[in-house]
């Protein structure tokens, strides 16, 4: 597993990959009901509880890239690291150009950022 890999697992489901994603399109199918999980994220981050949904964004290299919306299902705070780890489920993903259009809506503070 190269490092990029193993910060990836960390962080974004293995299981969604953006070329993929622009090639052939997920669905909701795809990704519905299943529970993945995140850990050692820096710092104490707080998160909307269901059914208030959240974004589920992947840092690619810095540029963000808006993959849709997501329910935060359990969350863990290590104050000792300032890290927090938890669970969630997909609830929503967008197309590729939803993609770009969130970016523009949600991020544009920071255009450097966005990974289009």
């Amino acid at each position: 597993m190269t490092h990029f890999e193993s910060a990836r697992l960390k962080v974004f489901p293995l299981s969604l990959f953006f070329e993929t994603h622009l090639q052939t399109p997920y669905s909701l199918d795809d990704v519905k009901d299943k529970v993945y999980s995140f850990s050692s994220k820096p710092g104490i981050r707080i998160y909307k509880v269901p059914p208030v949904r959240n974004f589920l964004v992947e840092d690619v290299d810095g540029k963000w890239v808006y993959w849709g919306l997501c329910y935060v299902l359990s969350v863990h705070h290590d104050y000792e690291k300032q890290e927090t780890s938890g669970t969630f489920k997909i609830v929503r993903l967008n197309t590729a150009e939803e993609m770009e259009e969130m970016f523009k809506l949600t991020h544009f503070t920071n255009p450097e950022q966005n990974y289009f």
